[in-house]
């Protein structure tokens, strides 16, 4: 009995080592068959590359595996729906985002290549010599860069009056003038606002201006003034008080624009002293003569001095001398036209004092000595195209005391 009882106990161990067995050895081969039908595919993320073993049918449900979402901008090798292939390749870009500023005006791009470079290619964004980027292009671009650009724009500018071009990336005239070192003055003057924005087609023109104060230093002439004497024969003068000349202080606001001067204001003047008249007398005591005085009417004078002239001249002669009644004017050195030296080759520049009256040669010959009312003695040494028949013009300084002369009527002698 007692043996019979082993043999079924070691009957019943066997039974149940066989089966443990059994079910492990099934186990087994059911592992080795799931993995053994498990597709092996190459994945590359960003690139780095793993084999992976999946089960999945589709290249979405292997992405979603991995826990990997595509979004719209990445890039990937297959299509989402394409079936997975054993030994296949799948290649997979995740996207980034980079913010770009171009002269100030932002958008937002994603992409999937690696450096700026490319990034740049990609977009067709070309870039001029001149123009500034915040990264190289060797940069890697990394999730939501910030890339700047500063266009560069060419500008003509005249500064003071001399004129270049000029490269910047300012974007108004005020950033260019600060990124020149370009200040203005009180009085400069700018041809645009500094608010302005820059173009191509800019001209940033400066005018440097300049005010100054110029003291002169003048003379002020003497009136020549004439009294009757009748104890002195007709014809003749004397001096009875001499002239003397005036000074006076003139102060000047000198406007100068790109160092040349545009305008002369007087602010001040003042008289430091007073001119003093010459007085002189003049003979009316009449010389006795047996010959009666002989008066020529004007045209006879005409005639006889040119045989064509039109005009009238009134005039006496009495002892050698000739007096007539003229129209005068006056004129100066610097006039428009003039050269500064007489017909008869007095130099005016040089001499400004000098008392010279421009004559018509047919009544009042060249080189003549005259006395003319309210000038005093003078030389006939001068001729001029308006000049003709009763017309003298006689030599002052200034254009001053030519204005005040003025035109009037004078009684002139022909004294030699």
């Amino acid at each position: 009995m007692k043996l019979i009882k082993s043999l079924k106990s070691m009957i019943s161990s066997t039974m149940i080592l066989t089966f443990i067995f059994s079910t492990l050895s099934i186990a087994f081969l059911g592992i080795i068959t799931y993995e053994a039908t498990k597709a092996s595919v190459k994945v590359t993320q960003s690139g780095e590359t793993q084999v992976v073993r999946t089960h999945t049918n589709t290249i979405e449900e292997l992405l979603n595996e991995l826990g990997v979402t595509p979004q719209p901008n990445d890039e990937l090798s297959h299509e989402l729906t394409q079936p997975i292939q054993y030994g296949m390749g799948v290649e997979y870009i995740a996207s980034k985002s980079i913010n770009v500023s171009i002269n100030q005006d932002t958008n937002e791009f994603h992409t999937t290549v690696s450096t700026v470079g490319k990034f740049l290619d990609e977009q067709e964004i070309e870039l001029k010599e001149h123009d500034e980027v915040s990264h190289d292009s060797s940069d890697q671009i990394q999730d939501e860069m910030e890339l700047s650009i500063q266009q560069a724009t060419q500008v003509t500018l005249s500064d003071g009056g001399d004129k270049q071009e000029v490269w910047t990336t300012a974007s108004t005239v005020g950033e260019f003038l600060n990124e020149e070192n370009l200040e203005l003055n009180k009085f400069d003057e700018l041809n645009v606002n500094k608010e302005d924005p820059l173009s191509d087609e800019n001209k940033v023109t400066i005018t440097r201006i300049e005010k100054v104060t110029d003291i002169v230093k003048e003379n002020i002439d003497y009136t020549v003034v004439t009294k009757k004497d009748d104890s002195l024969l007709e014809g003749k003068e004397e001096v009875v008080t001499s002239g003397e000349q005036g000074k006076v202080t003139k102060e000047y606001e000198i406007t100068i624009k790109n160092g040349e001067e545009s305008e002369r204001e007087l602010i001040n003047e003042e008289v430091e002293k007073e001119s003093k008249n010459e007085v002189v007398a003049l003979g009316t005591k009449q010389k006795e003569t047996p010959n009666p005085v002989r008066t020529s009417t004007p045209a006879t004078a005409s005639a006889k001095s040119s045989g064509s002239s039109k005009e009238a001249v009134s005039y006496s002669e009495d002892s050698g001398s000739k007096t007539l009644q003229m129209n005068a004017t006056a004129y100066t050195a610097d006039c428009a036209g003039c050269s500064g030296v007489t017909a008869t080759g007095i130099d005016l520049n040089s001499n400004p004092n000098k008392k010279v009256v421009a004559v018509d040669p047919n009544v009042i010959p060249l080189g003549s000595t005259v006395w003319v009312e309210g000038y005093g003695t003078a030389v006939a040494g001068d001729t001029g195209g308006a000049i003709q028949g009763n017309k003298i013009d006689v030599h002052v300084p200034s254009k001053s005391q030519a204005y005040g002369f003025g035109r009037k009527s004078v009684q002139v002698k022909v004294l030699d």
